[in-house]
């Protein structure tokens, strides 16, 4: 077989269109796949509770050091500001481009789950309902908000404990779950083609041409999206530095090819960090503390995307939303992405995250993973290039961007990253600041 065939976003979008085309071919006759479909749903879902606990546990067990001053207030604060920008916009661009709403799946939530949803009497109540008095029945149910604070309080705790004991064995222990689990993940993406091939063959047999206007108008708001918060990111940047816009484009070309290409971040990364210091002028430990943090703080684009797939599943199942679960469906969307609740099992494991959490129908999951290569171009290009101008902010705040480099008179080079001499730097940088 030859390489290319071997590519997995490849064979799961040739299975997309072959199972498209194949349900409007045969028609109804096409729901008797979908108990295949299913099944690989409940593969990714029964991953889930397992997968959160141990990620999250591990990422604050293992966190260290005070934060390292202003730097980090900066490089905090302007990272999840855009977050939120970014997870109020996809509600807005969802709210009137409405994605979802050409698939009605609106008996796609589980009875259950409606129960429990109306037995909340109140904004009290919900909050109350975020703390488990059996951690062991929540994860029995993936009620996911309790088993995430359960999870944050334990990792905090353990965190403590090592800081005292020097024992990382229950970490270790942890990691090594996570780690397994991931594998396991790894496995079950292996059906991934014939999963959504059945997916899909059963929505275009029962529900018709309307997949993929659906589709195109998931990936069509997400787009949206990304432009204008570039937009939003180059005018605060222009405002806060005084800095020609105009020559951005030139110099964020490399990352920019190799994120759309790639659709990964962390291969991204060395070419963002060059980028940061050789060709923008910002410091080299503002680059490197800035940036590295930004790999798992700074998605703001699969924040909007994430909180577009919320507003799409409720649309897709007929299911209205509250303005609490509204709400809550931001800070999901924002926590996936700032290190502490990372689900690094891809976009189906996220995607059953968060429709688990906000008890929203699956159906049209298996639309969304079809087409989520395209997603995640858009997700990366806006990741990669948004952490650039946070840096851009945080230097010019820390008066550590270069203009002379910026404006091509200066030339440096990227150096060679030291862990110790960065902590060093920055609380140097701190104290005089």
């Amino acid at each position: 077989m030859p390489k290319v065939l071997k590519n997995p976003a490849l064979q799961i979008g040739a299975a997309a269109i072959l199972g498209i085309v194949f349900g409007l071919i045969v028609g109804e006759w096409a729901a008797n796949l979908k108990f295949v479909g299913d099944l690989f749903i409940r593969l990714i879902q029964m991953a889930i509770v397992p997968l959160v606990m141990s990620s999250v546990i591990v990422a604050t067990g293992a966190m260290t050091g005070s934060g390292m001053g202003k730097m980090a207030f900066r490089t905090f604060k302007w990272m999840i500001g855009f977050s939120i920008v970014a997870a109020v916009l996809a509600w807005g661009i969802s709210s009137i481009l409405q994605p979802g709403a050409g698939i009605d799946f609106s008996g796609g939530v589980d009875p259950a789950l409606q129960e429990s949803a109306g037995e909340t009497t109140g904004w009290q109540q919900t909050v109350v309902n975020f703390v488990s008095t059996n951690i062991f029945d929540a994860m029995s149910t993936a009620t996911m908000v309790p088993i995430i604070i359960f999870s944050l309080l334990f990792g905090v705790a353990l965190n403590t404990y090592i800081a005292k004991s020097g024992n990382r064995l229950v970490l270790d222990f942890f990691d090594q779950i996570q780690q397994i689990v991931l594998t396991m993940i790894r496995f079950v993406m292996l059906i991934a083609p014939i999963g959504v091939f059945c997916l899909l063959a059963n929505l275009s047999g029962t529900v018709g041409f309307s997949v993929v206007t659906s589709a195109l108008a998931y990936l069509g708001s997400t787009l949206i999206g990304v432009l204008i918060i570039l937009a939003l990111f180059i005018l605060v940047v222009w405002l806060r530095t005084g800095l020609n816009p105009a020559k951005l484009p030139a110099k964020l070309t490399d990352q920019t090819m190799i994120a759309i290409t790639t659709t990964s971040s962390a291969v991204t990364y060395p070419t963002v960090l060059r980028t940061a210091i050789e060709k923008i002028g910002v410091s080299q430990p503002v680059a490197n503390f800035t940036l590295s943090v930004g790999l798992t703080m700074g998605s703001y684009g699969a924040v909007l995307n994430y909180m577009i797939v919320v507003m799409f599943l409720a649309q897709s199942g007929n299911v209205s939303l509250d303005f609490g679960t509204i709400v809550l469906g931001m800070a999901l969307a924002i926590l996936l992405n700032m290190g502490t609740i990372t689900v690094p099992g891809g976009f189906p494991v996220v995607a059953m995250f968060l429709a688990t959490s906000l008890g929203l129908p699956f159906e049209a999951v298996g639309l969304l993973i079809a087409v989520d290569w395209f997603a995640g171009i858009f997700r990366t290009f806006l990741n990669v290039n948004g952490d650039t101008f946070v840096a851009m902010l945080v230097a010019n705040a820390s008066k550590q961007l270069d203009r002379d480099v910026y404006n091509g008179t200066k030339q440096v080079t990227t150096g060679a990253v030291d862990l110790d001499e960065l902590k060093d730097k920055l609380e140097r940088a701190d104290a005089a600041d």
